[in-house]
């Protein structure tokens, strides 16, 4: 499903991306932690077919990147930004996104997605009312509302409540339960622990520790990352 062999993304004399491996099945889970500026974003924006890679080479969705329109096509992307239309309102917001993606039926895909992350109740609210939380989940509802079959997240959980939280592990092991796969970018150690199959620190643009998620005990995990990130300060 995704697949990355040496990657590089380098922005001026910076290496944002210095050489990243990785290779994922469907079904899989990759949560990547790490300190702020270690290359996290940028490579959820180069596997997302917002930026192209300076080197190496990666496929998604079998697609050799860049990939264009048909890259974007497959990927769902979740950003802390929730990059709505503030004028539009919720269900105008997603679907804009389904009939983008050329959706037969975008209205039902719509309402599907808004219940999904249950938010239909707020369907004909103009986005620029509704709070961070609420914007956050028509967000997420509008990454969803394609079906895609690999799902970058960068911090989704920024912002949501417990019934936000809670809806988005639901449709998270939904889609992965579809054949989905996952790439979640985090802060929050438990919180990727919790779903992820396989794990990643990234520093430096690259990472320096990768493992499967199985086996693995959190409260040790938790004190060698410290170490790891210790090191990156």
């Amino acid at each position: 499903m995704v697949e990355a062999r040496g990657l590089t993304r380098r922005f001026g004399n910076r290496w944002a991306l210095a050489g990243i491996d990785l290779s994922l099945e469907a079904g899989d889970c990759l949560a990547v932690f790490g300190p702020n500026g270690a290359g996290k974003t940028t490579l959820l924006r180069v596997l997302a077919g917002l930026l192209d890679p300076t080197g190496g080479s990666a496929r998604v969705g079998g697609i050799a990147l860049p990939g264009g329109a048909a890259t974007r096509a497959q990927v769902g992307l979740i950003s802390h930004h929730t990059m709505l239309y503030p004028a539009l309102t919720v269900r105008e917001n997603v679907e804009f996104s389904a009939r983008l993606h050329g959706l037969a039926a975008p209205h039902a895909a719509a309402a599907e997605a808004l219940a999904r992350l249950r938010v239909l109740d707020r369907a004909d609210a103009l986005v620029r009312t509704l709070s961070r939380g609420l914007q956050q989940r028509v967000s997420i509802a509008r990454a969803f509302v394609h079906a895609p079959r690999i799902v970058l997240l960068d911090e989704p959980y920024t912002g949501l409540d417990a019934t936000g939280a809670a809806a988005l592990t639901t449709a998270l092991a939904e889609l992965r339960g579809a054949g989905a796969a996952l790439i979640l970018v985090t802060h929050h150690l438990e919180e990727g622990l919790a779903i992820a199959t396989r794990l990643a620190v990234m520093r430096d643009g690259r990472f320096v520790r990768a493992e499967q998620r199985e086996g693995v005990d959190p409260a040790a995990y938790a004190a060698e990352y410290r170490e790891l990130t210790a090191v990156a300060g």
